[in-house]
């Protein structure tokens, strides 16, 4: 086994501490990442907490990485030392199924593995990005443009593509108005991608405070959702909604604001059920869906369509010993827009 650093939290209730977790050595089409930034997302807390079900403690979260390769196995084709990868919300599937033979690993019929909180075909409990190292299949391995910054890339590799996955699905595009419910982490992703797809893109927010940041990231309109207004003078407007908060919203207040044969898409993940009436549904003949982040295929696409379009997470980079307190600032919804933990930092006390 390889031992590395990580920060790792021992409890629901942390904090966080420095300690040392082990690798396997690497397998034939293994790769070694030397991990340079690592997001941080609200699935960590979730997950961290107990909220999403038991978890095994230590936990090392983190599934927004991005580094270098720094070691291959003998029989890996994709990459080689020195290449700029990312690794995101999954590090295995079984390969087999229907679904992964589409490339949509992430609804691999036989469950994929998680990056940390898992346990890998190898039987080895995973452990996230907030360490030093990880060593990932190469097919679970994405490569980063050179023109996007591997801090600002990080975020991408959930951020990006649980945003970019249902607006390429659902069509988003020249034509179609598409409304982003909240700009946080997930939103101002959904803001930037929907925008360079050439869609009409309003977002919906609690408040008028983030306006300014809205429009300059792409947004042709923005409206607060604390004004029931709002809600009167957006009645059947739009052809998609992307729902990126994690929080609990009246879902039907949202979906009246669909036009005939639009889709409301859950992308965020709150810890307790959605309440939905179905005659908010019936009426238009709206969809009410879920969508979870996107197949490696799909998620090398987001790079590379971020790249040709110089779209990145806007970030603040923190310290290794700053996690707590970032946490804690995720959760009061005081970051713009994606905190990203400097790897380099990780010894510092």
């Amino acid at each position: 086994m390889i031992q590395v650093n990580a920060r790792a939290t021992f409890n629901p209730e942390g904090p966080f501490k420095l300690t040392t977790i082990e690798r396997r050595e690497l397998q034939p089409h293994d790769v070694l990442i030397e991990i340079k930034y690592a997001g941080i997302c609200h699935s960590d807390i979730h997950t961290a907490r107990g909220e999403w079900g038991p978890v095994k403690y230590p936990l090392v979260p983190g599934h927004e990485i991005a580094g270098i390769v720094s070691q291959v196995g003998a029989e890996v084709t994709k990459y080689a030392v020195g290449d700029r990868v990312g690794v995101g919300c999954m590090v295995d599937s079984c390969g087999e199924c229907s679904s992964c033979h589409k490339g949509e690993e992430q609804y691999c019929l036989n469950g994929s593995t998680n990056t940390y909180g898992d346990t890998d075909r190898h039987g080895h409990y995973t452990q996230g990005g907030y360490s030093t190292h990880i060593v990932v299949t190469e097919s679970f391995v994405v490569r980063i443009p050179d023109n996007i910054p591997l801090d600002a890339a990080a975020p991408l590799l959930c951020a990006g593509i649980t945003t970019y996955s249902p607006l390429r699905h659902w069509e988003a595009g020249p034509g179609k108005k598409v409304a982003v419910v909240g700009l946080g982490g997930l939103g101002h992703m959904a803001v930037k991608i929907a925008h360079a797809m050439g869609a009409e893109v309003t977002v919906l927010s609690q408040s008028l405070k983030k306006k300014e940041d809205g429009l300059q990231l792409g947004a042709d309109h923005y409206y607060a959702t604390s004004d029931q207004e709002t809600f009167k003078q957006l009645a059947g407007s739009f052809d998609l909604i992307i729902n990126t908060v994690s929080a609990q919203i009246n879902i039907n207040a949202y979906l009246s604001l669909l036009a005939l044969d639009g889709t409301l898409v859950n992308v965020g993940a709150p810890a307790d059920p959605l309440a939905v009436n179905v005659f908010s549904l019936i009426g238009q003949r709206r969809t009410f869906a879920g969508s979870m982040i996107g197949g490696i295929r799909e998620t090398q696409e987001m790079l590379d369509f971020c790249a040709e379009h110089n779209i990145a997470s806007e970030i603040e980079v923190i310290a290794a010993s700053q996690i707590d307190e970032a946490w804690e600032r995720v959760l009061a919804s005081d970051v713009r827009y994606r905190f990203v933990i400097d790897i380099s930092t990780m010894e510092q006390a």
